[in-house]
Order: C-alpha cells, then structure tokens, then sequence
C-alpha cells in the first residue's frame, strides 16, 4: 500500500490517529522506530529549523518541498505537511501541490489565512473570505496527481469570526471534497465537542503545547470525535531545552561529560540513523 493510501485509511478507521511531530528527517526517523504510524512536520518547526525564525510566511513554498522531500526520504511512513496558505492564488497552489507531491508528502492542508499568515495560536490573524478560499481548495483537489493524496482544508475564522462562521467553513471545506477539516484554536472541550458534532467528515485536533487549546491526550481527543490528534511543535521545544540546557552545561563546566546519561551513546545513534543497515547493503556488492 503506498502512503498516500495507507494515511487515507488510518484516517478512515474507528481508532484516532496519532501523527506524531517531527521537525527534521532525524526526528522523523526516531519517531518511525519508536512505533509512530505517521508523522506530521508543520511550518512552526520548519521556520525554526530552517531559518531560526517565527512562523510568519518566510518560507516558500520551494524550501519546504526541498525540506519535506529529505523527511519523506528518510521514513516509509506517511508523512503529512503544511502548505500555509497555498503561497498565492490558484496556479499558486497547483503548483504548491505538485511539488510537494513529487517531495513524497502523503497529505498536506491549506489554510484560509490572509498572507502572510501568523501562527494559528497568536492574536491578530484575519482569513480571507470563502469565495476566494474555496477555489484554492479545488485547484489542490483537481491537479493532484494521485487521488489518494490527503488535501485538509483548514480554517482560522474561530477566532477572528466566532465557531459558528468556523464550522460553516469547514463544512463548506469538506463538501468541496477535501478529505480532512480542521478548525485552528478552539478554547474549550465545549468548542472541540460542538466541532466534532456539527462537522460532517473526519476532523483534526492540533494540540499545541503552551497553545490556546486544551492539551487532551488521545484518547480523550478521541471520545469527543476527533479522527487525527497532532503534537506539531513538541519535538521542537522539547529539543529547543535539551540545547540550552546543553550550551549551558558547557559554559559552566566545559565539558558536556554531565550530561552523558541524558545523551545516546555513539552506537545508539548509529543504529538511529541505519549504519549497520548501510553496511549490510555495501556488503551485499562485495568488495570495492
């Protein structure tokens, strides 16, 4: 089964799916053998990681193909992505939708932010309005090559324009075809529950730490009605510490010998990144 298929179907089943965070092809990579089923890579760690810098549409859309593409080369699990607000107009998203797709993405979502767009937990966003949404959304839908591939639309207006203009939005979203909705920052389990009820189709749940949401575990995210639950910024504050408690560490012992059992071990990070496994392969050939 190939992964756009594979991420359509656990979508599709009764149990809620966990993406779990990645930010990098080696997060990616741990979060495969640590038993993930898919992972989702979302503009918030791609600025940081890329540019040091706040999500604020500083990246194009050509820099996170490239970036997506070493992440989905480095796992066989799906892999599901941000594609902002489609980066323009229609031909913009066909585009969008095309290169990411040959990056191997096995889903990708457009939001209904004005551009440039800020970080969906974070005052002062404005949405553009459904007549020039709703286009976008069909152009990604029709000039996908494979139809499997996941296209969620996703709405901001909650906060901007109140649950009701949300959920009129994402149900005009899911009517047009897409496969997944999502409502960005809901602020109560009240709001998730009215979501998941009103909805007609799969949702998501975006559970951003420190965010603006109640922090629920899957399985609480799964009785009030949620298909998906994504952690997308954890693995990148929890690194962003492990660094400074790093750096620190240094400063003031220089040494970084106090934090060995805290860190992998040289063999341990090998097998993370498949040495034996390229071995193997190299053996297979014989000498040079």
């Amino acid at each position: 089964m190939n992964r756009t298929t594979l991420l359509k179907a656990l979508i599709d089943a009764p149990e809620i799916l966990v993406m779990y965070p990645a930010h990098d092809a080696l997060s990616a990579r741990i979060a495969e053998a640590s038993g993930a089923k898919a992972v989702t890579v979302g503009g918030f760690a791609a600025s940081g990681v890329l540019l040091g810098q706040p999500d604020s549409s500083q990246l194009t859309a050509t820099e996170l193909a490239k970036f997506y593409e070493g992440i989905c080369a480095s796992v066989d699990i799906p892999v599901f992505v941000d594609a902002d607000t489609g980066f323009g107009g229609v031909s913009n998203v066909i585009r969008t939708v095309r290169d990411f797709e040959r990056a191997g993405v096995a889903g990708l979502f457009i939001e209904d932010q004005v551009f440039p767009k800020r970080c969906g937990h974070t005052p002062g966003k404005e949405v553009v309005s459904v007549e020039e949404m709703l286009p976008k959304l069909k152009a990604a839908l029709d000039h996908r090559i494979d139809d499997d591939l996941v296209i969620m639309g996703r709405t901001d207006a909650l906060a901007v324009l109140g649950i009701e203009e949300a959920i009129a939005r994402a149900n005009l979203y899911r009517e047009s075809g897409c496969d997944m909705v999502f409502v960005e920052a809901p602020e109560t389990t009240t709001q998730m529950r009215q979501i998941c009820e009103e909805v007609d189709g799969p949702v998501m749940a975006n559970m951003v730490d420190f965010g603006r949401s109640p922090l629920l575990s899957a399985k609480e995210l799964e009785g009030i009605g949620f298909a998906v639950g994504v952690w997308p910024v954890a693995s990148v504050f929890l690194v962003s510490r492990a660094l400074q408690i790093l750096y620190r560490t240094m400063n003031d012992t220089g040494s970084t010998v106090p934090l060995h059992e805290q860190m992998v071990d040289f063999e341990e990070y090998m097998d993370i990144v498949g040495l034996p496994e390229l071995r193997d392969t190299e053996a297979g050939y014989g000498p040079a």
